[in-house]
């Protein structure tokens, strides 16, 4: 398994299926979705909204969605200068899970309910995080953050006007691995109903194509008794066998 160690994952019913790696984080199991390099930093350059999650020292997660500017490869947001949750977990432990994500089209692509996807976008990093303490360093910061939240000429307001800068908190999150996911919106040919994945759900027979599912009902009626057969007998009805 690479220069990993790996074991055997076992299923709900206790059937081994496929070998992991022992270390989870920075492995993905469907690579056919993985994102560049080059495709992640674009990504975090302009995606709206992160979410940082923290340890504390009662061992709890502490999740926080964060406005946030990727800049030398590492994420920067802030807070307020307060005792908050947030600080105080960061103090405690400076491991964190950095995650961001873009939802796409939900599109059909067999004919049960349940064959139902969305095309995506998604980063997850984890590294340690950090307090910015130099002044200079933290209006570098908030010059990239308004120059990605605001409008240019931001409203008319004198530029670089930071008076409250030290009632705040600036962090940086240094990356020890990251990785991008990617689901792609296939083209309408591949999507219900002009293409069907069969459903993997046990139990489900295929349905005929809308063609045929909305042809008359006389088509499909049983041949009268004494008459000739129906060259178009009924077919089975969506349901389990």
């Amino acid at each position: 398994m690479s220069d990993v160690d790996a074991k055997e994952a076992v299923n709900e019913a206790g059937v081994s299926n496929e070998r992991v790696p022992t270390e989870r984080r920075g492995h993905m199991r469907r690579t056919d979705k993985t994102m560049s390099s080059e495709e992640i930093a674009a990504f975090l350059q302009r995606t709206f909204c992160g979410r940082t999650a923290t340890i504390g020292a009662d061992g709890f997660p502490y999740l926080v969605p964060n406005l946030f500017v990727w800049r030398a490869g590492e994420v920067y947001l802030h807070t307020a200068v307060a005792d908050g949750h947030f600080i105080a977990n960061v103090r405690h432990c400076d491991k964190i899970c950095f995650e961001a994500d873009e939802p796409g089209e939900i599109y059909p692509y067999g004919h049960v309910e349940c064959d139902t996807s969305v095309s995506y976008r998604s980063v997850v990093l984890f590294g340690r995080i950090r307090l910015i303490e130099d002044e200079s360093e933290k209006s570098d910061f908030y010059r990239a953050f308004m120059e990605k939240y605001a409008p240019a000429q931001s409203w008319g307001r004198e530029k670089d006007s930071f008076p409250r800068i030290r009632s705040t908190i600036v962090y940086a999150i240094k990356p020890e691995t990251i990785t991008g996911k990617e689901g792609r919106l296939p083209p309408l040919a591949d999507r219900w109903p002009n293409s069907n994945r069969l459903s993997g759900s046990p139990g489900w027979k295929s349905q005929a194509a809308p063609s045929e599912r909305d042809a008359p009902a006389e088509r499909n009626a049983p041949a009268e008794p004494g008459g000739p057969p129906n060259d178009n007998p009924p077919r089975a009805s969506l349901g389990k066998v």
